[in-house]
């Protein structure tokens, strides 16, 4: 594509092959194995999302992201809530100096945990992000209930992803008493709430 540049190539044990990209139109992003990451239309997709979040922001204290990858959801949730104590887990520590070196990750007044979401002990939030991908594959949190006001899910939804994120869909209707879908571009997000 024209105007294209790679700005940086790494391995990763987790995610395989890590590309940072800087292109005219959706300026710098992550990538790996070819699907954007964080920054780019993932920037997009979660403004979009966001927006349908109508919590007060004197409601959200605490915030919880699993899936942190470069923070491009951290640094629209510190614009939107710059008061509240922000949580990133990634296990991917590649994604988090990539992150730091060209998404101004480290800017956003963020507590970082570089563990595997799956084993920490989830306390209380206001508001859980769950965000985890390794490339195009969704890392499942099978029976994941946190005690949030609001867990907002994120699901590619595209080709045979589509089917996979409307069976998530409907477990999710049987763990929580609300749960509401918005579908921003090649994704599905669940907006599910405990009261």
């Amino acid at each position: 594509m024209l105007g294209t540049t790679v700005l940086e190539e790494r391995d990763s044990k987790y995610n395989d092959r890590v590309r940072v990209v800087k292109t005219f139109g959706m300026g710098t992003y992550i990538q790996c194995n070819g699907l954007t990451q964080s920054g780019g239309i993932v920037e997009t997709i979660w403004k979009q999302t966001l927006r349908k979040l109508r919590i007060k922001k004197e409601e959200i204290r605490n915030i919880l992201i699993l899936g942190l990858g470069g923070g491009t959801v951290a640094k629209l949730l510190r614009k939107k809530y710059p008061k509240a104590k922000i949580v990133g887990v990634e296990i991917d520590p590649v994604m988090i100096e990539l992150g730091k070196k060209y998404l101004n990750l480290d800017k956003y007044n963020i507590d970082f945990k570089i563990t595997d979401a799956t084993k920490i002990k989830i306390k209380e939030y206001d508001l859980v992000i769950v965000d985890m991908y390794l490339g195009d594959k969704y890392v499942d949190l099978a029976g994941f209930h946190p005690a949030s006001k609001i867990t907002i899910f994120n699901r590619l939804y595209y080709g045979d992803k589509k089917q996979e994120a409307l069976e998530f869909g409907q477990k999710l209707k049987k763990v929580f008493k609300k749960v509401d879908v918005f579908y921003p571009t090649a994704n599905v997000m669940f907006f599910c709430y405990n009261s």
